[in-house]
């Protein structure tokens, strides 16, 4: 079965889209073609809308989701003509919240995406422009002000999941791989790492995994090769657990999931708002 589920919003979208992904996840057996349609924001894009509304309801032979976070009463209301299953999210949930709270919504386009505390913008870039600048170990005269340092065998996921606790919460995190030459006879922890132990956090994966990860970007390499993998995740992962290190295997988890993981292992504040 597929059906079809559009996200739209007189600002960004982003906000349909996420709540409208995490409610479509929960139908694991259905297949939904996903569209977002960001500013809508006047009534002749509505009506145009609608008529995408009503030719997918057409093509499928059943209406489609219809996820809205249309703050403008007026458009809503054009939308609302449309053969969709309506999921109005902001007057689902605005209604009792002015109610419970006793005060009205500034029913603002884009308020949750916009840039209204200045100071949390600029807070995350600056943790952007730090992740790049200490990727991969390639500098560490800054650990200094690291909130996080991820360590880990190379391509185990540390670069996007610095990148992603930096673009979405500000966290400063620089990241450092253990690599082969690392390992000689034993992995031991490097001197530009020990002196900021209490902010390591390590990731470890699934040899095979990490094999398929590798063979991507150098196939048929002893780089690449199961024995290699299995061989540095074992070094890797002792050193965790002679050194104390909190670890995550990151097989199973997408970044988001990551993330989390590691804000709450080491209770890291999310900076986002």
């Amino acid at each position: 079965m597929k059906r079809t589920a559009f996200f739209i919003s007189d600002g960004t979208g982003l906000t349909a889209e996420a709540l409208g992904h995490s409610l479509l996840a929960q139908f694991e057996k259905i297949e939904f073609e996903r569209i977002t349609v960001p500013y809508i924001d006047d009534a002749d894009k509505a009506r145009e809308m609608v008529k995408r509304i009503n030719k997918a309801e057409e093509i499928d032979g059943m209406r489609p989701l219809v996820f809205d976070t249309i703050v403008n009463s007026d458009i809503r209301d054009v939308i609302a003509g449309a053969n969709g299953f309506m999921v109005d999210i902001f007057g689902t949930f605005l209604n009792p919240l002015e109610q419970e709270l006793q005060s009205s919504s500034s029913y603002t386009v884009g308020k949750s995406h916009a840039i209204n505390n200045e100071g949390s913008y600029e807070r995350r870039i600056h943790a952007v422009n730090f992740a790049l600048d200490n990727d991969d170990g390639a500098r560490t005269r800054h650990y200094d002000e690291a909130d996080l340092i991820l360590v880990g065998a190379s391509r185990s996921g540390k670069t996007p999941t610095c990148l992603y606790l930096a673009l979405q919460y500000g966290i400063k995190a620089a990241n450092y791989p253990f690599t082969e030459e690392d390992m000689g006879d034993m992995l031991k922890l490097p001197p530009a790492l020990r002196q900021f132990k209490q902010k390591l956090f390590g990731l470890t994966i699934e040899a095979s995994r990490l094999s398929q990860i590798r063979s991507e970007r150098r196939a048929n390499s002893r780089y690449a090769s199961i024995q290699q993998c299995r061989m540095e995740l074992r070094e890797v992962e002792n050193l965790y657990r002679k050194e104390k290190i909190p670890f995550l295997n990151s097989t199973k988890y997408s970044i988001e999931e990551i993330s989390a993981k590691i804000l709450a292992e080491t209770g890291l504040q999310r900076r986002k708002y």
